[in-house]
């Protein structure tokens, strides 16, 4: 039995003369929709399999086909004589193109055998010279087939041996989604010893020394694997101590790891080739030469057996010396290879004279987390789901890792600077603020934002680019985008759906302690920037639109800003960004309130007084209707009640007449986020605001609850029962230590949890809500994937105000403020 080992993503091309049982063995061996054959192509195209004037489309066709499987990552079987060179040579050049291997399988029968089997078919009319022509070509063919590219060839001879042959699909290298971790991935060290020592130790690893005390493995107790993106030698002061190290672990199974450019260049100087001794390689031939030749054997051996990238992790995983693009990954090329040892440039050199690095990770869209090294850089950073992490040791930076799945950064720090480097360090995305790239937020993308991670859908962000590019304000002006809100757990008090007991429930259960109760105003959401000088005043919706006319705006934002001329002095700022809420909700609602809800309420009042005249009249002359003029009098309440709901939000005004703000947080300054701060002094400085013009602003009534006091949260109910009762919306129940509240693991709690009285809510689920199998279908609503939302939101936003606060370029602020208004076309139901 002759087993053959094919890779699991190769291009397979069958190779034999016809009667050679190729079919057969494609049928016997490989799926249907595997195997590509070129006279079912030749049907296609012609009608007629035999048809040899059609072979030319029948060949392209079959190429197209074979690519787009190739491209999907599928296994590829081409089913046809491949005889000729130029036949091969475009099979390799497809398997080129899509990064995968070329492997030939020949069937080598006796030219007898085949003729023989020719003649037993009926479909085949040619002459026993062709045959003969074909064997011949089949003979040079075999001797060609590795000089021609093929990286596996399998020759089967004689119809025996292939019967009894057996296929088994071998993983590539590279693919190691099977090991899943935890991994400590290592940037580069660069024979920086003593700190790759410190790092390991200070992630727990234990070492491991020989007899001459020197590390030679390093061992976690809860069996971490560590992951080092090469680049271990040159330019530091003990390349072949991190050299042992890191052979002694991998060799222990502690650590995998792949090759760095160095790596690679010092492994052809020590096989003899002709290398420019240059970056620190000569520093590390002089060490080794002070080593025996065993252990620069071993060195040798190491290096030409380290594998171009792994796939990690069930494929959420990407390790690769200078990172590596969606469709390289799990590929084997040449191609691949050298993008992973040396990235992709430009072509341009820069004023140091070094490469100009191409930025692939703005480009990246993938899935698959890729993290890498190679390009120095003060600070690692997530771009795209991608992370470089060779911050520099050996230029007297740090030595970096990153802790996954936790993706927790560990670095200690360089004891010294041991090479200077050719140029100063800089981020790997270090473009200039030259404004914003389309590509900076179309298509999928994953964005780290410090607070959390999160990825936006093409058809998200296909939809926030329609706003933004149609409606929305300019993006330097739009810094910032509130997040949406979600609601609290659903109540079982009788009567209620929502009722602050679940409100203080929610924020207890996420540890916080004390809450600010604020009285909510039913507005329009309004962010506010304001400056001394008026430069760049601008006030804008929860979707980042103009909020009125310019002259409105102006005259609005000229109130303000002398509203605010003692706040700046305060806060030591030339400008100020408020959220706020803009009253009454009519003044921008309008026309919502007349089509959607005014309309219901009218038609109600209009029609069910004339239909209980009418049950009046049919009871007076004896007809029993006292069943259905009870529902429709419960109706005529409940259309009642609906509209004095909506009615107490609508009031007239007059261009600006009428219109107030109620500021309730103050989001940064020039140079400062003020997201630390806790809601008292955030309510304070809107205090000051309202002091400094009333008849402009509005205040916020609010109530400090004690959560760990029970007759706190009976006054505070109390509270929102007289808030509500008088027509007010309801509250927003906030972690009293401000929108940076934190829980005991260091993550983000809820900003807020509104609260909304049951009147309220008649607006918002219908007249006839507060029947008792309404509310009960009403309670069995999904909060989830709301309050998923709203926190991802909120992180979001405090990511674009600590930006802005270190004046980072555009680009950085707008990524984040879209991908707010992208999760804002997220399918949730906006009753919530």
């Amino acid at each position: 039995m002759t087993e053959i080992d094919i890779p699991e993503l190769a291009l397979v091309a069958l190779v034999g003369i016809s009667g050679s049982g190729k079919s057969t063995f494609a049928r016997e061996h490989f799926k249907a929709t595997q195997v590509l054959s070129s006279d079912y192509f030749r049907g296609l195209v012609a009608d007629d399999e035999n048809d040899q004037s059609a072979s030319g489309d029948a060949f392209e066709a079959l190429h197209y086909v074979a690519g787009k499987r190739l491209a999907a990552g599928r296994l590829t079987v081409v089913d046809a004589t491949n005889l000729q060179t130029h036949a091969r040579a475009g099979l390799v050049r497809l398997a080129r193109e899509h990064d995968v291997l070329p492997v030939a399988v020949v069937l080598d029968v006796p030219e007898a055998l085949a003729w023989e089997r020719t003649q037993a078919r009926e479909d085949r009319a040619f002459g026993r010279q062709v045959l003969g022509r074909m064997h011949r070509d089949l003979r040079r063919s075999l001797g060609q087939l590795g000089r021609e590219g093929f990286r596996k060839i399998h020759v089967l001879r004689g119809a025996d041996e292939i019967a009894a042959a057996t296929i088994r699909t071998e993983k590539l290298f590279n693919d190691k989604r099977e090991v899943t971790g935890p991994f400590d991935i290592i940037g580069d060290v660069h024979g920086c010893r003593a700190e790759l020592e410190t790092l390991l130790t200070t992630l727990g690893y234990g070492l491991v020394r020989d007899d001459l005390g020197r590390p030679v493995d390093a061992v976690h107790p809860d069996g971490r694997t560590a992951v080092f993106v090469g680049d271990l030698v040159d330019r530091g002061p003990d390349s072949p101590g991190v050299l042992r190290l890191v052979m002694g672990m991998v060799a222990a199974g502690t650590a995998i790891c792949v090759p760095g450019n160095h790596e690679q260049k010092l492994a052809r100087r020590l096989a003899g080739r002709n290398v420019q001794l240059t970056h620190g390689l000569p520093e590390t031939l002089e060490q080794l030469a002070r080593e025996d030749e065993t252990f620069v054997s071993q060195v040798r051996s190491f290096i030409d057996g380290l594998v171009s990238h792994y796939v990690l992790d069930g494929g959420r995983l990407v390790v690769a010396h200078a990172g590596l693009k969606e469709a390289y990954q799990g590929r084997a090329s040449g191609r691949v290879r050298s993008f992973a040892l040396y990235g992709e440039t430009t072509g341009e050199t820069d004023e140091y004279g070094l490469p100009v690095r191409y930025p692939w990770a703005r480009d990246y869209r993938g899935s698959a987390a890729v993290v890498y090294g190679h390009t120095p850089t003060p600070e690692p950073e997530w771009i795209n789901n991608t992370i470089c992490l060779d911050t520099g040791c050996v230029f007297g930076g740090r030595l970096t890792a990153l802790r996954w799945p936790d993706r927790e950064l560990v670095s200690v720090p360089a004891e010294r600077e041991y090479y200077a480097p050719a140029r100063p360090l800089a981020p790997v995305d270090s473009r200039p603020d030259e404004g914003l790239d389309l590509a900076d937020v179309t298509g999928r993308r994953h964005i780290d934002y410090g607070y959390g991670r999160t990825t936006v859908a093409a058809e998200n962000a296909a939809a926030a680019l329609e706003v933004m590019s149609r409606f929305a304000l300019d993006p330097a002006t739009l810094v910032w985008l509130p997040p949406t809100m979600a609601p609290c757990s659903t109540s079982t008090i009788e009567g209620y759906l929502e009722h602050p007991s679940t409100a203080f429930a929610d924020l207890r259960s996420a540890g916080v302690t004390t809450v600010m109760c604020e009285e909510k105003h039913m507005g329009s959401r309004a962010v506010i920037r304001v400056s001394r000088s008026g430069e760049g005043d601008a006030i804008w919706t929860r979707t980042g639109r103009p909020f009125f006319d310019a002259e409105r705006n102006r005259a609005l934002l000229a109130g303000v800003r002398t509203a605010a001329a003692k706040i700046f002095d305060e806060l030591d700022t030339g400008w100020l960004l408020l959220d706020a809420e803009l009253l009454p909700w009519s003044a921008k609602a309008g026309g919502l309130i007349r089509e959607r809800y005014a309309s219901v309420g009218a038609a109600g009042r209009a029609a069910l007084p004339a239909a209980l005249a009418v049950l009046g009249r049919a009871a007076g002359r004896g007809l029993d209707v006292s069943g259905l003029r009870d529902r429709l009098e419960l109706r005529a309440a409940e259309i009642e009640g609906y509209s004095a709901a909506y009615r107490a939000y609508v009031q007239p005004t007059d261009a600006l007449t009428g219109v107030t703000l109620a500021p309730f947080a103050v989001l940064a300054g020039a140079g400062v986020s003020y997201r630390g701060f806790d809601h008292g002094w955030h309510l304070g400085i809107a205090d000051r605001l309202v002091e400094a013009d009333p008849v402009l602003f509005t205040p916020t009534r609010r109530l400090v609850v004690d959560l760990a006091d029970p007759e706190a949260e009976r006054a505070a109910t109390d509270w929102w029962l007289d808030l509500t009762a008088a027509g007010g919306e309801g509250m927003v129940v906030k972690p009293y230590a401000g929108p940076g509240a934190t829980d005991a693991k260091g993550r983000l709690v809820q900003p807020g949890v509104k609260c909304r009285g049951r009147e309220y809510l008649r607006i918002i689920y219908g007249p006839e809500y507060t029947r008792p199998e309404q509310l009960e279908r009403l309670r069995q609503r999904s909060l989830g994937r709301k309050r998923g939302l709203a926190l991802r939101e909120h992180g979001l936003g405090l990511a674009a105000l600590d930006r802005l606060a270190e004046g980072a370029p555009l680009w950085r602020i707008h990524e984040l403020v879209f991908a707010i208004l992208a999760a804002e076309s997220e399918p949730v139901d906006p009753r919530l």
